[in-house]
Order: C-alpha cells, then structure tokens, then sequence
C-alpha cells in the first residue's frame, strides 16, 4: 500500500497521515514499527530488493536454453520486462540524490545480483559459451554499469546518451568473452526509458 502512495503521490509528497489513512491503521500502530517516512521506505525497497531476488532465482530455475550464454541472457531479458520489479522506478528517480540510498543499491547489486550472474558465466565459462577468465569480476562490472552508470535517471541523461551508453556496455561485455547484452535487452531498456518518459 505506502509503494502505491509513493507511486502515484511521490514520495514526497506522501505524508505519513497519507500511509495511515490508506492501511487504516492508528497512528501508534504505524509508528511502533516504522520511526519515519524514510523507514517505511527503506521497508519498501527491501521488499522490492527481495522481489528482484526471488524473481531471479525463480527465472534461473526455469530459464532453459542451449548455453548459460542464452540462458544468462533470456534471464536478463526477462527481468528487465518485469513490471513489478519496475514499479519503484519513479520513487526511485525522488531517491536517486540520497548518497545513502544509492550506495545500498550499489552494495545490493555487488553484493548479491553479480555473485548470482557470476555463477552463471562459470558455467558458461565449462560449457564454452563464456570465455572470460574472471566471471566473477565480470559480473559485478555488469552490474554496476548496468544499474548505475547506464542509469538515465541517476545521471539525467536523453534516450540517445543512454542508447549510447548500452551499445558501448554490449561491445565492452563482449570484448571480456561474455556477450550477454543483446540487441533485445537494449530495446527492453529502452521501452523502460520511454515508459518512464511518458509518465
């Protein structure tokens, strides 16, 4: 319920008296487990960091394909079509200049997603259909590019700046032996940015 709030509302603009009305809770009641709005978002995105989670182990269960190459990147595709994972953009783009904020994405992305893609690109790597030497090492470059230096709206950039950006993300992955960003992917991306445009 606050996700849709923050949503429609903008964080900002959504009051705590807002999260309360909408969940019909009593005051006391919110305030004994959240201290402030902040807390309740970090709630938030720990729930959508946690969807992108299981939404990822669940496609890597289920994903088949000829190689971890296309299965590694029918995964990717698949999660960037996502919606539901996508629904926090917008609170995201109010969050975006909180240092905090972004570092906990960034730790999350290190942290986690590379580690899960990494195991992937070694087996790709046994298959042959991955060449890197440093999966690992790859994919946390992945994803830091990806969800942060790709990002159009950490760094205000247009849909051609961003185009950009992916085209030279494509070429780069697979100069490394793990040519992962398909042309697909990129146009996912893209629908993304005009998606977030248009709203």
């Amino acid at each position: 319920m606050s996700a849709t709030l923050f949503s429609k509302k903008g964080f900002e603009k959504t009051s705590i008296q807002d999260i309360i009305t909408e969940l019909g809770l009593s005051k006391g009641a919110v305030y004994h487990h959240f201290k402030s709005k902040d807390d309740i978002l970090e709630a938030v995105m720990r729930k959508r960091f946690d969807y992108a989670t299981r939404r990822m182990q669940e496609l890597i269960a289920n994903t088949q394909a000829a190689n971890s190459k296309d299965r590694l990147i029918r995964i990717l595709e698949q999660m960037v079509a996502d919606l539901e994972i996508h629904t926090m953009d917008q609170i995201l783009a109010a969050q975006i200049k909180n240092p905090q904020f972004v570092v906990a994405g960034i730790k999350e992305s290190v942290q986690k997603d590379a580690r899960t893609i990494a195991q992937i690109m070694i087996e790709g790597k046994a298959d042959g259909s991955i060449t890197t030497d440093y999966p690992l090492e790859c994919a946390e470059v992945f994803m830091l590019l990806a969800n942060i230096w790709v990002n159009p709206i950490l760094f205000e950039r247009t849909r051609s700046e961003t185009l950009s950006r992916l085209t030279f993300l494509q070429q780069m992955m697979k100069g490394m032996g793990v040519d992962i960003v398909s042309d697909t992917l990129i146009e996912k991306i893209i629908h993304r940015y005009d998606s977030n445009e248009q709203e």
